[in-house]
């Protein structure tokens, strides 16, 4: 394992934002991640996995601790389910990839969601009627304070919508270092959600199989969202907000067409798509130097090639406070900013 000084964090996010990390390594083993966090003593220091859902504003004090610890294998299996252990370090998507390979079911909905299999439980990723809690089993997390490893079931994870206590609580407490995910020999297919069913047959999928809701749901991703290769993004950069009851039925008298769908958190309450709000700002499409919302979907914000951090986080900003006046609803980042 090597320290390097002055290394440049560009390469290493989606949003490709030029910021300078002071120290900078990878650990790939349990045993390397304990002793950056010795060598890193009391000074600042984060973990960086994938890169998919931060945003730099500034040159980072410290140390910057990239997870690269890999690997995939089945643990348990009964008549029903496998349990599949990957490491944190693993691309989510080419996991979800291996998964689909081998016939286990239960994320194929969530495809080419950039970042790694660590971030997963962490933001309870989502998409198309499936959230990780859903084929969660369990996960290995490092103490950065008793530099030992924990085991935390789902409910310890105490997940909510794109949360978890990983996010809260224990933020900068625990390194996720591997993830244990329940998934089914038995497909149980999720075809409500985003166009998902329209797809398939627009594909003239004829044969329903884990593979073909996966080349559907890559069809839609590759249509709606930008390739971070290309252009770079976060992806989702706002969460969608969930407003009670009664305020949805007073904005739906003023706006006819608002969409929403319940937010099936065992309340009443309403999810109104983070999108439709923003465009009706006119923000879709807006572009200020290299840093712009996306001409194809409002919700993610992009760098055109050399936008600053701070220029992507003033435009975020910006839409946050139109939504907030125009609504009365306050949007809230998904996208962690440092």
């Amino acid at each position: 394992m090597q320290i390097q000084q002055h290394i440049s964090l560009r390469p290493y996010t989606t949003f490709g934002i030029e910021a300078m990390a002071e120290n900078f390594t990878a650990f790939s083993t349990t045993d390397e991640l304990g002793k950056a966090i010795e060598i890193a003593a009391n000074r600042p220091h984060i973990i960086l996995g994938g890169g998919s859902n931060i945003l730099f504003t500034k040159d980072v004090e410290g140390f910057v601790f990239r997870n690269e610890i890999k690997k995939i294998a089945v643990v348990q299996e009964d008549e029903e389910h496998v349990y599949v252990q990957a490491g944190a370090g693993e691309n989510w998507h080419s996991f979800v990839e291996h998964c689909i390979k081998n016939g286990f079911a239960g994320i194929e909905n969530l495809s080419l969601i950039p970042g790694t299999v660590g971030a997963s439980p962490m933001q309870n990723i989502g998409a198309y009627g499936v959230e990780i809690k859903d084929v969660f089993h369990s996960l290995e997390a490092f103490s950065t304070d008793e530099k030992k490893l924990y085991t935390f079931s789902a409910k310890d994870c105490e997940f909510g919508y794109r949360e978890s206590i990983f996010k809260r609580r224990y933020k900068n407490k625990f390194v996720i270092v591997s993830v244990c995910y329940k998934l089914s020999k038995k497909p149980r297919f999720h075809l409500e959600y985003g166009g998902l069913r329209q797809q398939l047959e627009a594909m003239k999928i004829h044969e329903l199989s884990i593979k073909a809701v996966s080349e559907a749901v890559i069809a839609i991703r590759t249509k709606k969202l930008p390739d971070p290769k290309k252009i770079g993004n976060a992806g989702s950069f706002f969460k969608n907000p969930v407003i009670d009851g009664l305020r949805y039925k007073a904005l739906k008298e003023k706006y006819d067409s608002m969409p929403a769908f319940p937010a099936n958190d065992g309340s009443n309450r309403t999810k109104v798509p983070a999108a439709w709000l923003i465009e009706q700002c006119g923000w879709k499409g807006f572009r200020k130097g290299d840093a712009g919302c996306h001409r194809e979907q409002a919700l993610v914000l992009v760098n055109y090639g050399r936008a600053k951090g701070s220029e992507i986080l003033q435009l975020a900003n910006d839409i946050i406070a139109s939504v907030k006046e125009k609504f009365g609803i306050m949007l809230e980042k998904e996208v962690n900013v440092m």
